[in-house]
């Protein structure tokens, strides 16, 4: 089938660089002799037929902004079949042919349930923070994250070490230890506290009995948001209860995690994502994500990519085991 006309839009947490995403996406669909049309606030829009047509300078000066200009919103009504059979009609009738949806897990859970209920071409790219999507070696705002977390770990350091306290600081990360881990390696913490490591081993206890502030006057411990580490709370009232002879605080990043403007790599990553999101739509892909392995652009299928549990490098682990010391 010749795709005339693509449909972009942004669904589940915002990311920095999915502007960058968007732009590339509508840029090299016009190039290649297509319309485009946003899709405002994620799958709802397509239930509730929020849909702009854009052109080239629709996308003019935002490849440097944080966020997304078609905004983002949860979609109960995505969820039921018959709210997917609204958003199908709403395709047909705007004659839109191809979807491009830049989001994280459960965004691409969604369009693999669509594309597969109504064989509608669909194309993913992977925006998330957490960098957890199987099949690309990193997503789409995860570098930018990675850099807020370093530099606000850095000016707690400034603090922990006046006061010789042991801080914990929480970054996001609900099931994956990308951000924790690399960030620890990056700001040079005491330590990362992940999901991925949280079966095999109690890593405060761990933490303690290695010589914990051995040889240093302050400690910086970088904890995932995690139900199962308990977060930087969890670990501050377990240090409370079982080593109180240590002075505790704790710092939440939050949602700056999420904002500011995309790093030069993220820009980048982006930008050749959504370049390669038209080229897999011309070449009839479909229900793929665009992923980045070894700088080369592949192909993952939704499948993969959803399922399959990103595996976090031990040799880092080690790396900042050795480098805390």
């Amino acid at each position: 089938m010749q795709i005339k006309c693509v449909g972009v839009l942004t669904s589940g947490g915002d990311a920095p660089g999915m502007n960058a995403a968007i732009r590339a996406v509508t840029r090299a669909a016009i190039y290649g002799g297509m319309e485009v049309k946003g899709i405002l606030r994620g799958y709802r829009g397509l239930i509730f037929n929020e849909i702009v047509p854009f052109t080239t300078s629709s996308v003019s000066n935002i490849i440097q902004q944080g966020g997304t200009i078609l905004k983002t919103a949860r979609c109960l009504e995505f969820t039921t079949p018959e709210g997917r059979q609204v958003a199908y009609e709403t395709l047909v009738r705007e004659g839109i042919d191809a979807l491009v949806v830049i989001g994280g897990d459960g965004s691409l859970t969604g369009a693999r349930i669509f594309a597969q209920e109504f064989n509608y071409p669909i194309v993913g790219l992977p925006g998330t923070i957490d960098n957890d999507l199987f099949g690309t070696d990193t997503t789409i705002g995860y570098d930018t994250a990675l850099n807020t977390i370093m530099e606000a770990v850095d000016k707690i350091r400034d603090t922990a070490s006046s006061h010789e306290r042991l801080f914990f600081i929480e970054v996001m990360g609900r099931e994956c230890g990308f951000l924790a881990l690399n960030g620890a390696i990056a700001s040079g913490a005491e330590a990362a506290i992940i999901p991925e490591k949280a079966y095999e081993k109690d890593q405060l206890e761990d933490l303690i009995s290695n010589g914990f502030r051995k040889s240093k006057n302050s400690s910086l411990v970088l904890v995932a948001e995690s139900e199962v580490t308990g977060g930087a709370m969890g670990m501050a009232e377990r240090v409370k209860k079982e080593f109180p002879q240590y002075d505790v605080r704790v710092s939440i990043l939050g949602h700056v995690q999420r904002g500011g403007s995309p790093s030069a790599s993220d820009r980048i990553l982006a930008s050749r994502m959504g370049a390669a999101a038209i080229d897999a739509l011309k070449e009839d892909q479909r229900n793929v994500m665009i992923g980045i392995v070894n700088d080369e652009i592949v192909y993952v299928p939704f499948a993969k990519a959803i399922k399959k549990n990103k595996p976090i490098n031990e040799s880092l682990m080690n790396v900042l085991k050795i480098l805390s010391t």
